[in-house]
Parts: C-alpha cells; structure tokens; sequence
C-alpha cells in the first residue's frame, strides 16, 4: 500500500536534520520529555497499587480465606458456635465454578503465658497450609495435636524459640492449660494477624471444645480470581442459605471484604489515588503535546503557505502535523513504558523501596504487571492525546498563503 502524501510529509519533518526547525526542536524535546514522565508515572502508578491491594488481599485471605460460612449465630469474635458440615457439602462446596477449594476451619481465643509475659492469641486449626508453608521461616509445620506454628515477631516478643516449649491457656466454662511445641515459626509481614494467630492441627481444638465428628468453626472458600468473589458468594450462599446442619442450625455467608470492611474501604480509597494521578498526567502530557505541535506550526508557517498555494487544503496539513505529533506521541509512550516497566520490574526483583509493616501490612512496594490494564491504558492514552491535537491543528486553517509570502 502506497505511503499518504500528508504522511510522508510528516515523517520527512519529523526526521529532518536540517537548521529550519531549530527553533521547535527545544520546546519538542520537553513536549516529548512531559509525555514520557507522564507515561512513566501513570505505569508505575497503576502497577504498584494494583500490586498493593493483590499482596494484602492475598494476605488476608491466607489468614481467612475469601469465603467463609459460619454458624448464623455466631457473633464476631473467635469463639464460635459450631456447625457440622459433611464431606457431601464439603464436596460441593469444592465444585462450585470459581472455587479454588473449600475447607473446614476451627478457632479458639487464648492466652500465651511465660514466666514474664503473657498475650492473648487466636489458635486456629486448619487442613489448608500451602500460604503458611510458603511463609514458615523455621521449622516445619504441626503434624501432631500438641504442636504449633507462631509467628516471628511473637516468638521474639514472648522470647519463645522454635523448638521450644509454650503453655496456652483457653476460658470457657472452665480454665483449660494446654501444653504445645512450636515446631515452625511464620512471618507474612501482616502485622495486625501475625501477632495474633497461632496455627495447629484440628484435633487441638476438637479437645478443647469437645467437639466430634464433623463439627467446626465453619468453612473456608478459597477462589480462583478475586474478581470473582461476589459471584462465587452467591453460589455459596444459595447452596447454604435453605439448608441446616444435623443439629438444626442455620448458615451464614461473609465474604473477606465483609470481614475485613475498614481495611478494604482504605483500599478502595486507592482507586480514587489512581483515578486522580492519570487525569493529572494526561493533563500535564496534553499541555506539553500542544504547545508542542503549536510551536511546530508557527515554525512550520513557509511550508504550510507553500503547500496552501500549491493546492492542498485545510484538511490535508492538519494530517500532516496530527501525524508528526502523533509520532512525537507514540515516541513518548514507548520510552515511558520501557522506563516504568524497568522501575517496576527492578523494584519485583530487588524489593529496594522499603515500606514500614505496621503502617502499611508489607515490608516493602509490591508491584504486579497487569497487562490487560496496563495495553487498556495505553489505547486510552493515545485516543486521548490524538484527540487533544484536533484543536490546536485548527490554527493551520487560519494560515493565508498570501499572508506568508508577504510576510517572507
């Protein structure tokens, strides 16, 4: 296919290494510098909070699941009422579209005691370890009912090493004293769960509240994709909702977003973060692309006279300079890419950006490459900064040949 006439223009200017355009080569070169940054902060942007809010989903849910069905009359504390569910709603549970896995869970609030110190903790019992496998610093993790794995900053808080010796005690109707073995300690750099939770086998907990045969705290649901969790929830709950267990309770559905509303209400704040830095910048990008482009056409003034009078019309020199700035564009938004896409992947790789874990959940600037977002963001970038371009390209139609030979 033959190459347009106004396109060819474009490129002959654009690449022209002659002194004519010396006065627009200084203000194109920030236009081109704005783009890039712009470009570059709009990636990093949105790969480090969509980074973010994956890391302390993931996080959340490795402490809770995405999913949990409950004893409806279980108020909001770790001391649940408990449901017996079967290995036949297990089973279906695990075979729902969009479900990873469906587990039983078991808790039971108590107290750690040393000879100096003691703290309250979460003992849960669990038969899905593969997060806590993948966080397990020392050690390995519990295979018999009086073993347990802690966390890392509880273990040097209470002073209590792996392998050594912990006495738990747990309140009910009567004062219980358990002694346990941490044989693993954990660290997920979730401050807020990691002082909190300390794992063991079922069984542990069964002892403690007397509970037999199928009975638990409730179940855990973990699915595939997080944006399928409020369409998984509903599977969940409608295959709960008009069933009771083999004792007559009844059901409850909560998802992690429920469970955890204040935390994930400061995530969703993040959006309007990102929201505000891409208007931002593609306001500061369209500000430089068209006194860019404006500085070309008042330094391109000759030619475009010269063509006016061979002939060509409004239409064709507009193509000819969107064109040109649409390459100055293009030229921006692949350097910006590249440099945002290294900063992101540098900091992947060598974690070198610090984050405080108790301010922030994470020990460090998460950051995910979410491909689909980020091409989605580059098509919207170039609609709109071509379109920016239409107004100021409308100058070239007050250009008069005659008035460009006079004034030459």
């Amino acid at each position: 296919m033959p190459m347009r006439a106004e396109t060819f223009i474009a490129q002959r200017i654009y690449f022209s290494q002659s002194t004519a355009h010396r006065t627009s080569k200084p203000a194109v070169r920030v236009a081109l510098l704005g783009m890039i940054i712009g470009v570059m902060v709009m990636v990093v942007t949105l790969c480090v909070v969509i980074g973010f809010k994956q890391t302390i989903t993931n996080k959340i849910a490795g402490f809770g699941a995405h999913i949990q069905v409950v004893n409806f009359d279980t108020n909001n504390t770790y001391e649940m009422e408990p449901i017996t569910v079967n290995d036949t709603l297990l089973t279906h549970l695990a075979s729902l579209p969009g479900v990873k896995g469906a587990y039983r869970f078991f808790t039971k609030p108590g107290i750690i005691k040393t000879e100096d110190a003691f703290e309250g903790m979460v003992l849960k019992g669990t038969d899905y370890w593969d997060y806590f496998a993948s966080n397990l610093v020392e050690g390995t993790l519990p295979s018999a009912a009086n073993e347990v794995i802690i966390s890392q900053s509880l273990s040097q808080r209470m002073r209590i090493p792996c392998g050594d010796g912990m006495l738990c005690y747990f309140v009910g109707e009567e004062v219980k004293a358990r002694k346990t073995k941490v044989v693993g300690v954990y660290a997920t750099g979730f401050e807020d769960f990691d002082r909190l939770f300390v794992l063991s086998q079922p069984e542990l907990i069964r002892r403690l509240n007397g509970w037999e045969g199928n009975q638990c705290s409730g179940v855990e649901v973990l699915v595939n994709h997080l944006n399928q969790l409020d369409e998984v929830a509903d599977a969940v709950y409608f295959a709960t909702a008009n069933r009771l267990d083999e004792e007559g309770n009844a059901f409850y559905t909560q998802t992690i977003e429920q469970l955890n509303s204040q935390i994930f209400a400061w995530l969703d704040l993040l959006d309007m973060n990102v929201v505000v830095i891409i208007i931002l910048m593609l306001c500061v990008s369209g500000f430089n692309i068209i006194s860019g482009l404006i500085i070309l056409i008042l330094d391109s003034i000759q030619l475009i006279g010269t063509l006016k009078a061979l002939g060509a019309n409004n239409r064709f020199v507009r193509r000819i300079f969107i064109t040109q700035a649409s390459m100055l564009i293009g030229k921006g938004m692949l350097v910006g890419n590249v440099l945002g896409l290294g900063l992101c992947a540098l900091q992947y790789f060598t974690h070198m950006i610090p984050l405080n874990p108790v301010s922030y959940y994470v020990s460090f600037v998460p950051v995910a490459f979410p491909w689909l977002t980020l091409v989605l963001l580059n098509v919207g970038v170039l609609l709109v900064s071509v379109l920016i371009l239409l107004a100021p390209s409308a100058i070239v139609t007050r250009i008069s040949p005659a008035r460009v030979m006079h004034f030459e």
